[in-house]
């Protein structure tokens, strides 16, 4: 029931974004729509429910915007991409004013009608949002904004150091299936990950002329899979929550695989020996955005929630309880100052548009491969099928 469920899902989310994509007009909220942007952020409704990542909307950031605006907050935690976008169509999506998206989730959001359009114009620290990611193609369709930037950062590669020696420079160490660390390795439990598998064999592999992670035809498709499945009897745990990932790697039971900055911070402070690399192959990674419902209940206190985490003390705040990196570029000297310029500049990269380049940020895969190969891509329902095919979910 439950693969059948998300093939349907799938099949429908990617029919909308594949019309949105090809220039579908629609209503307030689709592609191109009329925006009807308000002109003004109204009193607060005294309510916020909010679906989020773990770790995004801690107390000693959310208490102050309570107390400072009177919405008070209730947040769902969403463990991926998709069950994100699951939550935001509950109820004909009137149950959440919004949600942290990634790239992965927001084009599938904004073509569904599922989000509203925002005016940055009333978001007073958007100027001050790096610009590329100011306008990005994962929130911004015909020049329609459809929320605001929160943190960005790498899907690296994480392990324990007193047991995986020499330091790991490549993917190999969790991909392949003869890897001395077979049985103690992690995967991050989403078909998102599919493009991590694409992203090594681009280096290793050639011959399959993989241009894009996301947009794979079905023989460049096929061998991430194959890889994959052939990697799959040396997988201890496919995880989504953080905790997924920590208690293992805490009992030695996991020792390398994919890992969040979160991930590497929670297990710093519990003083378990890992560190984090970006291997030679590159990374992928994710941009958030803070999209609102299309049907939020408290759109005014959404907008205050936009508006507050917007600005560079709150991406502060976050960064550095997170691990993450700020999109408004006043955060680094906050970081730089607490954190100093060498762990601002070198492991955050504030402000750093040529690190950002370098990761491959998160998006839906479309039969439509974005260049002259046209509709020759597999998309995301196959890509779907096939991750819960690998993992037995």
């Amino acid at each position: 029931m439950k693969r059948s469920f998300l093939a349907l899902s799938m099949a429908s989310a990617l029919a909308l974004l594949a019309g949105a994509c090809g220039g579908g007009g629609g209503g307030a909220g689709s592609a191109g729509g009329n925006a009807n942007l308000p002109d003004k952020v109204g009193k607060g409704e005294g309510a916020l429910k909010l679906i989020a990542w773990d770790g995004y909307t801690e107390p000693q950031w959310v208490k102050p915007f309570e107390q400072k605006t009177g919405c008070n907050v209730s947040v769902t935690v969403g463990t991926t991409s998709d069950d994100m976008v699951r939550l935001m169509r509950q109820g004909g999506g009137s149950v959440y004013d919004g949600v942290s998206a990634s790239g992965d989730a927001t084009n599938r959001l904004i073509a569904g009608g599922d989000v509203a359009p925002v005016n940055i114009k009333l978001i007073p620290s958007f100027k001050q949002v790096i610009p590329s990611l100011q306008s990005p193609p994962h929130n911004t369709v015909d020049g329609v904004h459809y929320g605001v930037p929160y943190m960005w950062g790498p899907n690296f590669l994480m392990y324990r150091t007193d047991i995986v020696k020499p330091a790991p420079d490549s993917w190999s160490v969790a991909l392949e299936a003869n890897s001395p660390y077979a049985g103690k390795v992690t995967d991050y439990d989403s078909p998102i990950y599919i493009a991590d598998a694409a992203l090594y064999l681009k280096t290793h592999r050639p011959d399959l002329k993989i241009t894009d992670p996301y947009e794979l035809t079905q023989d460049q498709f096929n061998a991430a899979i194959d890889l994959l499945q052939k990697q799959h009897p040396g997988v201890a745990k496919y995880w989504s929550l953080v905790g997924d990932e920590t208690g293992p790697f805490k009992s030695g039971d996991i020792v390398v695989g994919t890992a969040w900055p979160v991930n590497e911070q929670t297990l710093l402070a519990d003083k378990v020996p890992v560190a984090a690399v970006v291997p030679k192959e590159g990374v992928t990674g994710w941009a958030d955005t803070w999209m609102m419902s299309a049907h939020a209940k408290h759109p005014n206190c959404m907008y205050m929630w936009m508006q507050y985490t917007t600005t560079a003390k709150v991406q502060a705040q976050v960064a550095e309880s997170y691990g993450a990196t700020p999109s408004n570029a006043q955060s680094c000297p906050i970081l730089q100052k607490d954190l100093g310029a060498d762990t601002t500049n070198n492991v955050y990269h504030c402000g750093d548009a040529t690190y950002l380049k370098s990761i491959a940020l998160w998006k839906t895969p479309l039969a439509e491969c974005g260049d002259a190969r046209g509709s020759t891509c597999v998309d995301y329902n196959t890509w779907t099928q096939k991750w819960l095919d690998i993992t037995g979910a």
